[in-house]
């Protein structure tokens, strides 16, 4: 019992993770109909700017509490500043092109953004110091669930909680489910539909920094290319949920979360990336939209 505990508490740990990425891709696809596949290396980039940001604070003394929430600010300040310059640089100017053109353009921006940090860093992997502190109170349950993973688990709900604020309750975020629901009508009504689609991508990569600092801190290590493999099952945990659908983004990750840790935990972990895209294969198959999404009808 106590296994399959482990297993569960760990597979919703990973599913917080692929959420705090999925949300971004969901939303930047519920705004302007995208795939951002370049929100992996937004993930990746917070990663590495916590990793230099830690490494010289932790020159001054600090105590790792300070070190962790002064990286993690820093890492979703310079994300931001990287998802923002990409959806001006990149995708603006194709906004009225063919989809395609966006999607190339992302993929582009990919490959660029991995180049950039291999370059400016190393191909190797690089140790990430621990940052979250063991919390005496959760000792007796440190072989069942870890304090970094707790920390991971209640950082993700609160930020959950944050962004569903900000979606229902503020100005900002009637803007973005006016233009969400159509776009035209949104700019006829006076949105500001440009400043919508910044800010959607400023938030998204925001949430993709945080998950980025958290999950590095947690695993001890990090290279240029953990963003891609990070995105791409992010992506997979929002197809899975339904893209476009931020409640479907959240529950697509925990699905695939668990899908993960119990295949790896009872089947075998040399194939846990197959076991998560046959899951992938397999709903849509049978429920193409997701499993929160909804299918649309061409009018004739």
């Amino acid at each position: 019992m106590e296994y399959f505990l482990e297993l569960l508490l760990g597979g919703l740990t990973r599913g917080s993770i692929y959420a705090l990425i999925a949300l971004g891709y969901t939303m930047v696809y519920g705004i302007i109909e995208l795939i951002n596949f370049a929100h992996g290396e937004i993930y990746m980039i917070g990663a590495f700017t916590a990793l230099i940001v830690a490494s010289v604070l932790t020159l001054q003394g600090l105590n790792h509490i300070a070190i962790l929430v002064i990286a993690s600010v820093a890492a979703v300040i310079y994300s931001s500043a990287y998802g923002y310059t990409a959806e001006k640089l990149a995708y603006k100017p194709l906004r009225r092109a063919p989809r395609l053109s966006a999607l190339i353009s992302a993929i582009g921006v990919s490959l660029f953004l991995q180049n950039y940090v291999l370059l400016a860093q190393t191909s190797d992997f690089l140790p990430f110091p621990s940052l979250i502190p063991e919390f005496k109170f959760n000792e007796p349950y440190e072989h069942i669930i870890s304090s970094p993973e707790i920390v991971i688990l209640i950082t993700t709900t609160v930020v959950m909680i944050l962004l569903t604020f900000l979606i229902k309750f503020t100005k900002i975020g009637k803007a973005m489910r006016a233009t969400a629901q159509d776009r035209n009508m949104a700019m006829l009504v006076g949105v500001d539909v440009d400043r919508v689609i910044s800010f959607t991508f400023i938030v998204g990569s925001a949430t993709a920094a945080i998950g980025g600092v958290l999950i590095a801190s947690h695993i001890g290590q990090i290279n240029f290319y953990i963003g891609f493999i990070a995105g791409i099952k992010a992506f997979v945990a929002a197809v899975l949920g339904g893209i476009g659908s931020i409640p479907g983004a959240v529950l697509g990750s925990l699905v695939l979360g668990w899908t993960e840790s119990f295949f790896t935990g009872y089947i075998s972990s040399d194939y846990e990336d197959v076991f998560a895209f046959l899951f992938l294969v397999f709903i849509l198959i049978f429920r193409p939209a997701g499993i929160l999404g909804r299918s649309e009808t061409d009018k004739v």
